[in-house]
């Protein structure tokens, strides 16, 4: 059963990721239209600027929990280098018990957030006037997903075979040496 949830998980965070990066494409295409129509036909759109910001936010949240599962979190290993050792397995877990506790925070005071600009009806101060609750959602979804792929990654540390040399067939999902 654990084993299923992990790959749900990973999946998700699999998903995830590869709609923030076809998001980011989004945004490369939307601001060379806006290039182009201002600066070659001369007529400026009013939509770009607000939807490539919003597509951003919403990209770079998404893509939390994609870079962990793939161990491109920043990564400091100058004292504890070898890999599947008790140590580093310690370690590893502790530095995920902090982006976890991080990620609870931030999911607790982001839905409240969300929910007040829900309510009110607040919109940004833009000509499109997009609803607020529509960016500051981003957040909570965001760290909610880090926060599951964080867990994910805590299954798969202690799950993984223990060495004491730290060889490579024992190596934890974590904290890859970069």
């Amino acid at each position: 059963m654990v084993r299923i949830l992990v790959r749900l998980i990973d999946a998700i965070s699999e998903f995830s990721g590869r709609l923030a990066a076809w998001a980011f494409v989004a945004v490369g295409f939307f601001i060379t239209y806006e290039i182009v129509m201002r600066y070659v036909f001369i007529r400026p759109t009013i939509w770009v600027d607000e939807v490539s910001r919003i597509t951003q936010i919403w990209a770079a949240y998404l893509a939390a929990g994609f870079a962990l599962k793939h161990r491109e979190m920043i990564v400091i290993d100058v004292a504890f280098r070898k890999e599947g050792t008790l140590l580093r397995r310690l370690v590893d877990s502790f530095a995920l018990l902090v982006i976890a506790a991080f990620c609870v925070v931030t999911v607790w005071y982001g839905v409240q957030i969300w929910w007040a600009s829900t309510i009110r009806g607040h919109t940004t101060d833009s000509y499109l006037a997009v609803p607020k609750w529509f960016t500051q959602a981003s957040i909570w979804v965001g760290f909610g997903l880090l926060g599951l792929q964080t867990v994910a990654e805590m299954v798969k540390i202690w799950r993984a075979p223990a060495s004491p040399r730290g060889d490579s067939a024992a190596q934890g999902r974590f904290g890859a040496g970069t």
